[in-house]
């Protein structure tokens, strides 16, 4: 009997050991919960120092309620987080000079809720002929910051530099200076823009229309293009390049599928403050594919317009963009996706200064995803 139980004992101690060698070569936080952005050996180190600088870096702290919370206390903290990042972007873009010649203007539409809508518009000067137009639509989980934000402005410019008209679309949010706004108020403008859009092709001189946006703004990019598509206007948009999309509303991290929910959890994105953001947007558990695309069924897919899908090897959101394009593939759309090494969530967008051949790239790629559309 000794026998019998010494030897259960080693297989234990061997399996615990197995188990633990197997947690500690998974990446990120699946094989270390305690991992922060800067233990994670695959982040990009200049990256890094920048995160370092502007106190990013670390895990992201915690928020002080939860999705139980009542509505009015998500929402006061939503509103919070609005003016915390505008500060961030404005610090990290202030030695920043924007593009030289690029015209720009604003132009305010009505949207289909009678609301108005500006459109900030750049453009190279002296434009000779028609040229492609990015819609672009910004980043904040649907929930904050604004199309007039520093950040925002200098990504058009740098766009528009590169031979593009470039729209951003001030679009209602569910928090923040704008007020409360849940879906689908903002998904509404960004279909009352793209109409406008089209129907001014020519006064614009623009010669094609592919939507953009990153994180929220991918979301927004997408769902405009389904919600395009049962409108029967489908033809409208010529492509659709989306970064780091925020499109799964599964952030309580009870999809296995989406591993990175949890690999990369607390670099600069935190799932259970994505979790209180989506609560705020279509309800808690909504798998609407207009507010969540990633719920879309293949034959709601089918027929969109070709798509570009970018994430971020460490951001949260990595999976759900890079099983998105898979479902587009299945359903016959013709997309590419690339994974950014090195990089947490819309990093290509947020440190040009700090990894400019990244940021570069990106632009590059935009730019001639634009211009190879058939």
């Amino acid at each position: 009997m000794k026998k019998i139980l010494l030897l259960a004992a080693l297989i234990t101690i061997s399996c615990n050991t197995t188990q633990k060698k197997q947690n500690e070569e998974l990446p990120g936080r699946l094989g270390n919960n305690d991992l922060t952005v800067n233990d994670d050996n695959r982040i990009n180190q200049n990256l890094l120092k920048a995160m370092i600088r502007n106190g990013l870096d670390g895990a992201a702290p915690a928020p002080p309620i939860n999705i139980s919370s009542t509505e009015k206390e998500r929402l006061d903290y939503v509103n919070l987080l609005e003016p915390v990042y505008q500060g961030v972007f404005k610090t990290v873009f202030s030695s920043m000079e924007l593009p030289i010649d690029i015209e720009s203007e604003t132009k305010t539409i009505i949207g289909e809720d009678g609301n108005e809508i500006k459109i900030y518009i750049s453009k190279p000067k002296d434009m000779s002929e028609d040229i492609p137009a990015i819609l672009h639509l910004h980043g904040g989980g649907m929930a904050i910051l604004s199309a007039n934000d520093t950040n925002f402005i200098y990504w058009r410019h740098k766009l528009a530099s590169k031979g593009l008209v470039v729209l951003g679309v001030e679009f209602r949010n569910i928090g923040g200076a704008q007020g409360n706004h849940p879906f689908p108020a903002g998904l509404n403008d960004c279909i009352s823009a793209l109409k406008w859009v089209y129907e001014n092709k020519k006064e614009l001189g623009i010669s094609k229309i592919i939507l953009s946006g990153e994180s929220g703004g991918g979301n927004l990019s997408i769902a405009t293009t389904l919600k395009a598509k049962q409108d029967g206007i489908v033809n409208y948009i010529d492509g659709v390049y989306a970064q780091c999309p925020y499109i799964s509303n599964l952030y309580d991290k009870g999809e296995n599928e989406l591993k990175s929910l949890v690999e990369n959890d607390t670099y600069f994105l935190r799932g259970d403050m994505n979790n209180i953001m989506a609560s705020l947007y279509d309800g808690v558990d909504s798998k609407n594919p207009l507010a969540w695309p990633y719920h879309a069924d293949k034959t709601l897919l089918e027929g969109l317009p070709p798509h570009v899908i970018t994430v971020n090897e460490l951001d949260p959101l990595r999976d759900e963009g890079l099983v998105f394009s898979r479902k587009l593939e299945e359903a016959g759309v013709k997309v590419r996706s690339k994974i950014i090494k090195g990089t947490v969530h819309a990093s290509e967008c947020i440190f040009p200064l700090d990894i400019p051949e990244i940021h570069n790239a990106a632009i590059e790629d935009i730019k001639n995803f634009s211009y190879n559309l058939n």
